[in-house]
């Protein structure tokens, strides 16, 4: 028997998000039921809403920020048992025999991973995200959230979380090593705490210094407006590591000015335009331009267990799903410190 869901959702590209009821398929040997608690608002939910990218499928249920409690579980699933603490994140599924899943990297899938809405899964049917009360979801695409993280707060580092997680774990943030986040945003203040914990020195690049204050506290060293000509100036050839968390229009050539020799910077935000990038910065400093894509399944829980160990989670504002239109205009309006999560228990309000 088919699980009897209920949402919300958009029905049309750009539409505002309503009411939907639904049905997710009854669970086979390796999979699990999760009861969601929270879900994560995510750029790439509006971006998706608004078939911004192109090839939006609708009716459309976002959300891949989740977080809940294991309801059921099918008669061949050995991870997880009825109760435990779970998350699900950008993805559902991957191919798991080409070479990046065999490496745990499931999100560079040759054959591409099952995105967790706005996808098709292996049996041509599509997927729907976590703006809804429940979801089925294959035993080794779920992660365990540790005790210590509450649940609305674990929410968003399950796609905020690794974007910035990974790229510093890869390109080796640490002692001695000086890391820029270009942006401090839903994802820039996770890359900051993070940054922080690994033991970087931490400079937030922010178009204004309105934010400073947050910055330092979330374990910023120093904070710079871009809006200054000098900044660019005085920073020349400082950073070791840049992540531009921007999806927003930059001149990357004058940020990669910033980097030291052999210095990196990787993108995690995407822009809808092209950049124009001069090949002089790179080669006058060996530096190298780089990006990187949320995380595989391994690191993912590598990265919740770290949360854990440090004791970080997302700053959030939590919302009632029938505040969700609402939070789509604030979100694009900046004003949201820094990611908003819907508490899924709203739904019995409908």
């Amino acid at each position: 028997m088919t699980i009897k869901v209920r949402g919300y959702a958009a029905q049309q590209a750009k539409a505002t998000l309503g009411p939907y009821s639904f049905e997710r398929r009854e669970p086979s040997d390796h999979d699990i039921v999760i009861d969601i608690g929270y879900c994560g608002i995510c750029h790439t939910d509006i971006h998706q809403v608004g078939d911004e990218w192109g090839g939006s499928k609708f009716p459309m249920v976002p959300g891949h920020e989740i977080t809940g409690t294991v309801l059921q579980v099918g008669p061949k699933v050995t991870r997880y048992k009825a109760g435990d603490r779970v998350g699900v994140g950008c993805f559902v599924n991957s191919c798991r025999k080409c070479g990046p899943c065999s490496k745990n990297l499931e999100q560079y899938c040759t054959e591409g991973m099952v995105t967790t809405y706005n996808g098709t899964e292996k049996d041509g049917t599509p997927t729907q995200g976590g703006y809804s009360n429940k979801i089925v979801v294959d035993e080794n695409y779920v992660l365990s959230i540790p005790d210590n993280l509450p649940l609305d707060k674990a929410a968003p580092l399950l796609c905020a979380g690794i974007t910035l997680y990974s790229p510093l774990v890869h390109w080796k943030a640490g002692p001695g090593k000086k890391v820029a986040i270009i942006g401090l945003g839903g994802i820039g203040h996770m890359g900051v705490k993070l940054a922080h914990a690994l033991g970087a020195e931490v400079t937030v690049l922010s178009h204004s210094l309105k934010k400073q204050e947050d910055g330092k506290k979330l374990g910023a060293d120093h904070f710079y407006a871009t809006s200054d000509p000098a900044t660019f100036e005085k920073l020349k050839g400082y950073f070791d590591l840049m992540i531009n968390t921007v999806s927003a229009e930059l001149d990357w050539n004058k940020y990669l000015d910033l980097l030291a020799l052999d210095g990196a910077m990787v993108v995690v935000g995407i822009p809808e335009k092209e950049i124009p990038i001069g090949s002089y910065p790179l080669v006058a400093g060996r530096r190298s331009l780089a990006g990187s894509l949320i995380g595989g399944i391994k690191e993912t829980q590598e990265m919740l267990n770290f949360c854990s160990k440090h004791n970080i989670a997302s700053e959030i504002e939590v919302i009632p799903i029938q505040k969700v239109n609402e939070a789509y205009k604030r979100i694009l309006a900046s004003d949201v410190r820094y990611r908003f999560v819907i508490d899924i228990k709203s739904l019995e309000q409908n």
